[in-house]
């Protein structure tokens, strides 16, 4: 199925199969967002982990850059660490 395809009703498609904007997921045994919410991960902790899985393939260092300052949100609001 095309991403750019509107779904049709009557494909019973998983929505865990398809991505909108990209394929930066696709090759995951597990798809990023998956793990997050069966593990009931917080956001900040989320947002970390998809940065990480899709650096290479997406947005390269910033993705790094943006999951560090992630990490250093965490550090400042769960324990009160300014880096």
């Amino acid at each position: 199925m095309n991403c750019q395809e509107p779904p049709n009703p009557l494909d019973p498609v998983s929505a865990l199969e398809m991505q909108e904007g990209g394929n930066h997921y696709k090759g995951f045994a597990i798809q990023p967002m998956e793990f997050i919410t069966k593990n009931k991960l917080p956001f900040l902790e989320g947002c970390v982990i998809k940065r990480v899985c899709r650096h290479r393939a997406k947005n390269g260092a910033e993705d790094i850059r943006k999951a560090i300052h992630e990490l250093r949100v965490i550090l400042e609001l769960e324990y009160g660490i300014r880096e």
